[in-house]
């Protein structure tokens, strides 16, 4: 009898640990980085509830109707839930509409219908979403791909009502009281082809009381009234006193009866919230578990899977399933429904870095089908997406569509037909379009000319020379790969233009007119000009394809490395320059207090990794671990800047899995130091990949030795297809940096340079 009740106890013990184990969405802070501003962010995120890669998302909502900053976690009331689909606090939202619970009156205004609250009564989960405000209504929220499962519970003997607001521009109602049911569509947002709409329903399990529609420009009200369109039309709901009331909403780009149909399909079988809860963590869990960390502080996991989170956020699925189960979407660019699929919701200049090819390593399927997307994109409207929320922008610098192409078939993602994809990028590169400046090329007549972009004639001139050239790397590559000689040819000739830009008497990349003279006045910490949210210190290291040749244009290894190390070591000056005052990625430069190593903005977040090319990669371990632990934390100061759809995150993830993607395009990953004793990938294909590092410890950052699956491993890199292949990379780590690893021509990471 003890026998069986040890076994049972045992067997209890082991189901309980591994549940443990499991359940990592505990270690997920949604509010991480919230506690931003336009003077200073520390993330610029929302408490996003969602699903990963999720159509909708649902935030609480601090900020006025139309204002970038959402949610703010300084601010003490809320006056909505939002369904959200913002990238950022500077990129406007789109198809938002949001519902407000308020007691004892009808207030529908909404700088009077908020309610006080604090971060003591809120938990934030990617699963599940839950606020008591002090006047005791509480608010509840799980999420479904294009949907969410809320509940409302008022006090008792309160007068409840729920408010339907419609956010800025046109909006549609129509109450349905004895199907307890709402129905409409929003069509906010910037950019849209004509016929964006999305339609939404919204069914109750609890009767009205008494309904009504307003509009939120006069804020006036029409008792009774079951339907209103126009601008800013929403409507009201009264429900007995004291209600408990669980809502269904689902919303649809195409149709209003698709809105239906993703309604049943994703939230028909849930009776309670909970269960919709408990769906969307088993989703997390799943998709939090292609990563397991063990080893480290609960803080170190719970930053590392709060980054996780926020990795898994973009893209934004924008495809819809029909009643056979089949993906088609409307297509913001033509405004036209296709069958396929497509993504959107980022900023390909944030993103190239780490977030997509972070991507290929944990989700190839969904990468594979992001590829066909792209191609779609460009035969709806002309370009290849550069930044997308949903239609394109074309806002920022470079033509990096085509470093993801090109990333995902160097990987063996090969869902797409290149020649199509370089004949579109051959497009984007030798044109402008009518959109933004990485909508086509700003200065691409001079650039093959001059084989540089021209400052002042054209802003920014210097970054884009510089990612241009990387790009016609991109191009080349795919070209190359694939026996396109045509394209690999034209590429071939702009690889090195990076060289252009650089001025041997000053050592940095500078700005050069059109006759070939510099930019006067040269200042390396002076912002702007030609150069991107930045400044020469920052845009030196961006020859991401040719490392190699970077460090024989300044002057050898040792020059190199000491660039590197004065980084880190000048002061913390910032010029304005033509900026004309303090923006926010200056502040936090110098808040980091890190010399002019900016890792709240991309241009420099690879730098780090480069002391691997030149002989020194102990500096690369050292500087990686100091950056994940002096700039990254679990909170909603958990940021060195803005998040950036992913981008800062998956820095931290790859970083913290001792690797990253220096050159995407490229099938190397370069190595730095992991953050934990232990990291197993779970890959899609069903295998397993496992980083050893057993004496890893916050002092014990140094790589000693290495082996990969039994065998001696002196490399600075490792190769996708390692990954993807299983195996198990050991790491000897150490307190002291081991100098005579890793240094030979063969250990060093792709450069075009040999």
């Amino acid at each position: 009898m003890k026998f069986k009740l040890f076994t049972i106890s045992f067997c209890f013990l082991c189901i309980s640990t591994y549940a443990q184990e499991t359940n990592l969405v505990r270690y997920v802070n949604t509010l991480q980085g919230t506690n931003s501003s336009h003077e200073l962010t520390r993330g610029n995120t929302y408490p996003t509830t969602a699903l990963p890669f999720g159509m909708h998302t649902w935030t609480p909502q601090t900020g006025k109707n139309g204002d970038g900053w959402k949610y703010q976690y300084q601010k003490d009331k809320i006056r909505g839930f939002q369904q959200a689909h913002q990238c950022s606090s500077w990129s406007r939202d789109y198809a938002v509409f949001s519902l407000m619970p308020v007691i004892d009156e009808l207030v529908v205004d909404e700088n009077k219908r908020e309610a006080k609250f604090s971060h003591a009564a809120e938990i934030a989960k990617p699963n599940y979403y839950k606020v008591r405000f002090e006047n005791k209504i509480t608010t509840e929220i799980s999420p479904t791909e294009r949907g969410a499962h809320l509940r409302f519970s008022y006090p008792e003997n309160k007068k409840s009502y729920l408010v339907l607001d419609g956010y800025t521009h046109i909006s549609s109602i129509h109450i349905f009281p004895e199907q307890r049911k709402i129905t409409g569509y929003v069509n906010n947002g910037e950019g849209f082809k004509e016929g964006f709409k999305s339609f939404f329903v919204i069914r109750f399990d609890q009767p009205f009381k008494a309904y009504g529609t307003w509009e939120n420009k006069q804020n006036s009200v029409q008792a009774a009234a079951k339907t209103a369109d126009g601008a800013g039309k929403g409507a009201y709901l009264e429900f007995n006193a004291g209600a408990k009331v669980q809502v269904k909403v689902a919303s649809s780009y195409i149709s209003q009866e698709q809105a239906e149909l993703n309604l049943a399909t994703e939230l028909g079988a849930d009776q309670t919230l909970e269960q919709t809860k408990a769906k969307a963590a088993k989703i997390w869990n799943e998709t939090l578990g292609k990563v397991v960390v063990e080893g480290g502080s609960e803080e170190d996991k719970a930053t590392f899977y709060s980054c996780l989170f926020r990795a898994s956020l973009f893209s934004r699925k924008f495809y819809e399933l029909d009643k056979a189960g089949k993906p088609y979407y409307f297509s913001p660019y033509d405004g036209k429904v296709h069958p396929g699929y497509l993504f959107t919701d980022t900023g390909f200049w944030d993103t190239f870095r780490a977030q997509f090819p972070l991507n290929t390593l944990l989700h190839p399927q969904m990468h594979g089908r992001y590829m066909q997307s792209l191609l779609s994109s460009w035969e709806q409207c002309g370009w290849l997406p550069s930044w997308s929320f949903p239609s394109e922008a074309g806002s920022m610098i470079g033509n990096h569509a085509i470093s993801l192409l090109t990333d995902a078939w160097v990987k063996g993602i090969r869902t797409f037909d290149p020649a199509t994809a370089l004949k579109a990028y051959f497009h984007e590169a030798t044109q402008k379009g009518p959109w933004g400046p990485a909508n086509g090329r700003d200065g691409w007549k001079e650039y093959y000319q001059l084989g540089y972009v021209p400052y002042p004639q054209y802003r920014e001139a210097t970054a884009k020379t510089l990612e241009y050239a990387y790009d016609d790397f991109c191009g080349y590559k795919l070209a190359k790969m694939t026996g396109n000689d045509f394209y690999a040819g034209i590429f071939e000739r702009q690889l090195f233009n990076y060289k252009n830009v650089y001025d041997q008497k000053s050592g940095f990349m500078r700005g050069k007119d059109q006759d070939g003279k510099w930019n006067p006045n040269f200042d390396p910490a002076e912002w702007g000009g030609p150069f991107t949210e930045g400044n020469a210190w920052h845009w030196e290291w961006s020859v991401f394809h040719d490392i190699n040749g970077l460090i024989k244009l300044t002057g050898g290894q040792e020059n190199f490395t000491k660039k590197l190390d004065s980084v880190f070591s000048v002061p913390n000056r910032v010029n304005t320059g033509t900026y004309g005052g303090m923006i926010h990625e200056m502040t936090e430069m110098v808040m980091a207090n890190m010399g002019q190593y900016a890792h709240g903005n991309q241009p420099i977040q690879h730098m780090p990794y480069l002391y691997n090319y030149a002989g020194q990669p102990w500096k690369s371990q050292f500087h990686t671990r100091n950056i994940m632990y002096k700039l990254y934390n679990s909170t909603e100061n958990g940021y060195p800047g803005d998040e950036d759809q992913g981008q800062t995150s998956s820095w931290f993830v790859l970083s913290a899995m001792g690797i990253y993607s220096v050159t995407p395009g490229t099938d190397e990953y370069v190595l730095g130091s992991p953050m934990f004793k232990k990291i197993t990938l779970n890959l899609e294909n069903g295998k397993k990949f496992t980083i050893d590092a057993a004496a890893n410890s916050p002092e014990n950052l140094y790589i000693k030795s290495a082996t990969l699956n039994g065998k001696s491993y002196t490399a600075n890199f490792i190769r996708h297809s390692d990954l993807v292949n299983g195996g198990v990379l050991k790491l000897e780590m150490t307190n002291q940096p081991e100098l005579t690893r890793g240094l030979t021509a063969a250990d060093r990471p792709f450069s075009l340079t040999p």
